[in-house]
């Protein structure tokens, strides 16, 4: 068990049994629903190739990314990705122009605790715009033809099979 969740959050009673969709205390009857969080990756292509990110924190710092993120309340999956790529990459891309491909399960873990994501997978052109990175996040950026892509470099299970997915389509 997640030391984080020993104790129920709205009476402090130990927590006998807490699974990845739900906690229930025995003791004030608190059920609480572990939800799946939302995040995005955006496929982003310039002729042949796709833009890939180079992780610069853990998880899988130093292994490639597609630029994207978590989800915030209230905030639709196309703006998650015009955000990110924002904040990422320093570029804009109206919203209109991220088309949505495939989704993915994912497991993420950070700092000790994991969390079940849906990775939302969009493409987008990648607009004729200077890159300036989010140098906190990204070691760097790579443009990787699509026939040199090495899938094994590519940090997480979900992101994988989106590109693995998206280079069959091709065919």
């Amino acid at each position: 068990m997640i030391k984080s969740f020993k104790f129920c959050p709205n009476c402090g009673h130990a927590i006998n049994h807490f699974d990845f969709r739900k906690m229930t205390c025995n003791n004030c009857d608190l059920v609480y629903y572990q939800n799946v969080a939302a995040a995005v990756a955006v496929i982003l292509i310039r002729e042949d190739k796709i833009l890939f990110t180079v992780r610069n924190k853990e998880p899988k710092k130093g292994m490639l990314d597609l630029a994207g993120g978590f989800t915030d309340p209230d905030e639709s999956a196309e703006r998650t990705c015009q955000r990110e790529i924002e904040e990422e990459l320093g570029i804009t891309i109206p919203i209109e122009k991220f088309n949505y491909f495939i989704s993915q399960p994912n497991d993420y873990e950070y700092k000790g605790i994991p969390y079940k994501t849906c990775d939302l997978a969009f493409i987008a052109d990648f607009p004729d715009e200077d890159i300036i990175l989010e140098k906190e996040e990204i070691a760097a950026v790579k443009w990787i033809a699509i026939k040199d892509i090495n899938l094994s470099d590519i940090g997480f299970d979900s992101l994988r099979k989106v590109v693995e997915t998206y280079i069959n389509s091709l065919k």
